[in-house]
């Protein structure tokens, strides 16, 4: 250190020419760096989905999810699996461990998928790995409504005009279509007019197929050129009905003759409502690695630069718009740093007096940020709450450096002054620098094991805070290189003839306070029991404190599930989903509405249609709570549905943490979902009685009716029919069956042959199906050779570590979530489980209580480390067990704060615990370095007047410290939960409060209980 200080005293240009080169990359890394609300807090994760029209969830479950669930077992660094299987569709889940790499995971799941899609029936789609995407993967839902468009033209401007153009911008990974319309050719037969044609089904899949397949002609050799050969038909509308299907008497019977020829699209699978309408819903994805605000501006630039080609479309780009509220929250954190800076330059001037001093301090602020915001750069981090909350944390720890050093150099300066030969102002400037290091040091490593348990955090737990624990840990790092290598530097350049007068603050300091602290000093029995009365009335207090996990942010956009019954159809949820609509828009300060329903093509949503999800935005409210409350009275007026609020941010942290959208889920696994269900009943019957449960829900997977189809083998028999036979005419029938595509243009329409509307609606219907035996060519009704009947089915089955599970979810209210869950854990503790069937509790408060465990874990580590530091220091257990004994009691005044502002202790609070441990050991081992500094380098006998000059000494530097990172944080605490604070608040509630506990125990009981207990202890070459 002496060696390095020398060395920038004596090169003093290349220290500030650093400085400056450093200010000008932190600009550039500003200007560049991405911006979000919170980190990414979703581990790598794969999903896979296959379709499989027409199939049950129990035969998806059977046939597609165990084979790839069975096949994808064992990837490396596989942390879960989970899988829902539905009516046509199965969706399976790889979620890795956190840290590994994406796209190799994505390899490896691709390589096996490879293999896996031969096995599968040849009734399935091919399975599709969707593209990777991030925890709050929506950016942007833009609606299309049109008064002269039908759906299915909105549905072609969405599919074939926007959806490309979007799905090129760089950091989209997806676009879904919900309400989307496919046009097609359809030929839609009539059993009863093939038959009195004496036309067969599989003629006209024949001809359909034929008329709308391109086909190569080869090509045709001339002497100079070679010219191919289409042999492609112009297939339109008109010339499909024309195709003649068979010949009779001597004329043509054309398509139209035995079926309806006309455009239509396929049965919806999903629906979009766009501000109380129903239209067209685009949801915009991005990539894990996208910046949200840049995607979000680049896709509304493009929608601007395609409304020339939307004529007769109306586009309602901000439905839901989650950049709005990442601006206010960055908006508003950047206010609180700006704010908190000048708190701590207004302070150094209050303190100092001096221009020269002050200055020299504020300059460590700028460099240290900026320093750290250039290494989180240089290791491609993101800007986001969380980061900036880490620098204002830093405030005070940051100008701390250089504030002891600016006025130890200062004090040495003036006292070399009044000496009779003074020595060189460098030696004074190098000797100043170098008493202080050392203390500097050790508390700055000090700092970083107190933060090292926050580094260690896992899940969605360590994803949120670790940023705000190395923007910390990396802005205290470079304050320390910056008074090392800069501060030195401009203390030799501004303060060798400088002369200061004394600050009246802080004699007026010393003269108040120096009394009190002799007065304590005195009397050091009472000393010692205010710290074990203190201390006991802190685990008092402690004792009344409840428990939660995340606040609720205070977002503008609103997501409301909306759930019917299972087997509910799409037409009537839309009913409801339009009449809530017209309500929630009444509601003042609602800009925009949207809703989808069902699933889309390719979308993150894995539901049937009897599930929707209501979308509502806010314009600026006065009274954010109250606007809140009606959405709830509104949403609460519609019994017999499912139906929550929540933000954004709640649902997909919901979701990350158990997969389900409850804080608290109580997930039972087994084998047999008839006693899953049962078990889940009397489950919801035990918590509806435990206070503070609400919106109680058992996750809706019952039977529901579904129409079977089993072929009579003794009656195929006589008609020479075999079971394909039967099949390949009902799904044509009943489903359709693509033969062929029609082009246009650059688009693409499928030729699809199905039957009449009248064919399929009712049991009845289909029983009476006519078909004609295709060897023997005798007509038959389906009921006739085949059982036609209703039966139960599961609507879904969700499976996670490949055994079968059903959740019940609630959240807590009006009592706090870790009382809540301890009564949920004692009422399933007293059920009966068959063997392999069992029941956890998942959700925020398991992640909370794992969080807390890995905290304190670690923290007992940390405790170590500190005091293996403090003996390296100190030499003396003595005063390594003095040190820490006293630190317990600065955590009092954070409990304290936490009782005023609601008395729960949040993931935030606990962080903010770790903080004030770590400032307290800071002020600690700099008040006791100094102590023995004076006693072994200045000779001042050990004593009263030891500790009483000491503590005055440091009185200043101290005061400063605690009072610069306490009105860093006035910000963050009289801001309240603002947007972008709702994380930050508790923290700095608890930290503020330990400040001033810490302040107390530095300046008024250390001095007292350090006379008492040191005395003996060895004493070594000490720090100032």
């Amino acid at each position: 250190m002496r060696s390095l200080i020398a060395a920038c005293l004596n090169y003093r240009l290349v220290p500030i020419a650093a400085a400056v080169l450093l200010l000008v990359m932190g600009y550039a890394s500003l200007r560049d760096m991405p911006l979000d609300v919170f980190p990414e807090f979703a581990p790598p994760l794969v999903e896979i989905q296959t379709e499989v029209p027409g199939l049950s969830s129990l035969e998806v479950e059977k046939l597609i999810t165990t084979p790839l669930e069975n096949g994808l077992a064992g990837v490396p660094a596989l942390k879960t699996m989970r899988s829902k299987s539905v009516l046509g569709l199965s969706s399976v889940v790889l979620i890795f461990e956190r840290g590994s790499d994406l796209f190799r995971a994505r390899q490896m799941v691709q390589e096996r998928l490879a293999r896996l899609a031969s096995t599968l029936p040849a009734v399935s789609r091919p399975p599709v790995m969707l593209s990777p995407v991030s925890a709050t993967s929506r950016v942007l839902k833009v609606g299309l409504v049109s008064d002269t468009l039908d759906r299915m033209a909105l549905s072609e401007v969405a599919r074939w005009t926007l959806r490309p153009r979007l799905m090129s911008i760089p950091g989209v990974a997806n676009v879904a279509i919900w309400g989307q319309r496919d046009r097609q050719f359809q030929v839609k037969v009539d059993p009863e007019r093939l038959r009195a044609a004496n036309v067969r089904l599989e003629d006209v899949l024949r001809v359909a197929r034929e008329a709308s397949l391109p086909s190569s002609g080869g090509f045709v050799d001339t002497p100079n050129q070679r010219l191919a050969v289409s042999l492609s038909a112009d297939t339109t509308l008109e010339a499909l009905r024309e195709v003649p299907v068979a010949f009779r008497n001597g004329a043509s019977i054309r398509l139209a003759d035995v079926a309806t020829v006309q455009e239509g699209h396929p049965p919806p699978i999903g629906e979009g409502i766009v501000d109380g309408a129903p239209g067209i819903l685009l949801i915009v994805e991005k990539q894990p690695w996208g910046n949200t605000l840049e995607v979000t501006a680049q896709v509304e630039a493009a929608l601007e630069q395609m409304r020339p080609a939307l004529q007769g479309v109306t586009v309602v780009p901000g439905i839901f718009r989650p950049a709005t509220f990442i601006e206010k929250a960055v908006g508003n954190l950047r206010h609180a740093v700006l704010l908190g800076c000048l708190m701590v330059i207004i302070v150094l001037f209050a303190f100092l007096q001096d221009v020269r001093t002050a200055a020299i301090s504020i300059v460590a602020i700028p460099l240290s940020l900026v320093g750290a915001v250039v290494a989180l750069r240089l290791v491609g981090a993101t800007i986001d709450t969380m980061v900036l909350a880490g620098l204002v944390l830093a405030l005070g720890e940051v100008v701390d450096d250089a504030i002891i050093d600016v006025e130890n150099v200062q004090r040495r300066l003036a006292e070399n002054r009044r000496l009779g030969s003074p020595r060189s102002v460098f030696d004074v400037v190098l000797e100043g620098s170098m008493e202080v290091r050392s203390a500097v040091v050790y508390a700055t490593v000090i700092v970083v094991l107190v933060f090292l348990p926050v580094f260690l955090l896992e899940g969605v737990s360590g994803a949120f805070f670790r940023p705000l624990a190395v923007a910390y840990v990396l802005a205290v790092g470079a304050s320390m290189v910056v008074a090392l290598t800069v501060t030195p530097v401009l203390c030799l350049l501004f303060l060798k003839n400088h002369e200061e007068k004394p600050p009246r603050l802080a004699g007026w300091l010393r003269s108040r306070i120096g009394p009190v602290v002799a007065w304590v000093m005195d009397r050091p029995r009472l000393a010692v029991r205010s710290v074990l009365a203190v201390l006991a009335m802190g685990g008092v207090l402690a004792a009344l404190l409840g428990e939660g996990f995340l606040p609720h942010f205070q977002e503008s956009d609103f997501l409301m599930h909306w759930v019917a019954k299972p087997g509910t159809s799409g037409d009537a949820v839309l009913r409801t989903a339009l009449r809530a609509s017209t309500e929630l828009r009444a509601i003042p300060g609602v800009r925009h509405f949207g809703a989808h329903i069902g699933r889309a093509e390719v979308a993150d949503e894995v539901v049937g249609p009897n599930f929707a999800e209501l979308w509502i935005s806010l314009d600026e409210v006065d009274d954010y709570t109250a606007t809140v409350r009606r959405i709830n009275e509104v949403v609460e007026g519609y019994p017999g549905l499912y139906r929550d609020v929540q933000t954004y941010l709640q649902e997909r942290i919901k979701e990350v943490l158990s997969g389900a959208g409850g804080s608290i889920v109580v997930r039972s696994f087994g084998p047999d979902l008839d006693t899953l269900r049962a078990k889940a009943r009397l489950m919801e019957a035990k918590l509806r009685t435990i206070p503070g449960v609400v919106n109680l829900k058992v996750e809706p997977q019952v039977l529901v009716p579904r129409i079977q189809v089993r072929l009579e083998p003794e009656a195929g028999r006589r008609l020479g029919l075999t079971p394909g036979d039967v099949q390949r005419a009902v799904a044509t029938l009943l489903q359709g069956t693509k033969v062929g595509e029609v082009y246009r243009e650059e688009r693409t329409l499928d030729v699809v042959v199905w039957g009449e509307d009248s064919l399929r609606q009712d049991v009845a219907a289909v029983k009476a199906l006519r078909l004609v035996a295709p060897a023997s060519g005798m007509p038959y009704q389906l009921g006739d050779v085949a059982r036609v009947e209703l039966v139960s089915v599961p609507n879904i089955v969700q499976h996670e570590g490949a055994s079968r599970r059903l959740d019940v979810t609630c959240d807590a209210q009006g009592r706090a979530l870790g009382a809540v869950v301890g009564d949920i854990q004692a009422a399933i503790a007293d059920l009966d489980w068959p063997t392999g069937h069992h029941a956890e509790v998942l959700g925020e408060y398991a992640e909370r209580q794992g969080a807390q465990t890995r905290l304190l874990a670690f923290s007992l580590l940390a405790v170590l480390g500190i005091a293996l530091v403090l003996y390296l220091d100190f030499q003396s257990l003595r005063l390594v067990a003095f040190t820490l004994g006293t630190l317990p009691f600065a955590l009092v005044g954070g409990v304290v704060g936490v009782l005023l502002t609601g008395g729960v202790i949040s993931l935030g609070s606990l962080v903010g615990f770790v903080t004030v441990l770590g400032v307290a050991a800071r002020n600690g081992i700099l008040l006791v370095s100094h102590y023995r500094h004076l006693e072994s380098s200045e000779g001042v006998p050990f004593g009263r007047e030891l500790v009483l000059r000491g503590t005055l000494e440091r009185l200043q530097p101290m005061a400063m410290t605690t009072l610069t990172t306490a009105l860093a944080l006035v910000p963050l605490v009289a801001g309240g939960l603002k947007p972008g604070q709702e994380i930050e608040h508790p923290m700095a509630v608890v930290i503020l409060g330990g400040l001033f506990s810490s302040a107390v125990l530095n300046i008024l009981l250390v001095p007292s209980l350090y006379l008492r207990f040191a005395r003996g202890t060895r004493t070594v070459r000490g720090e100032a």
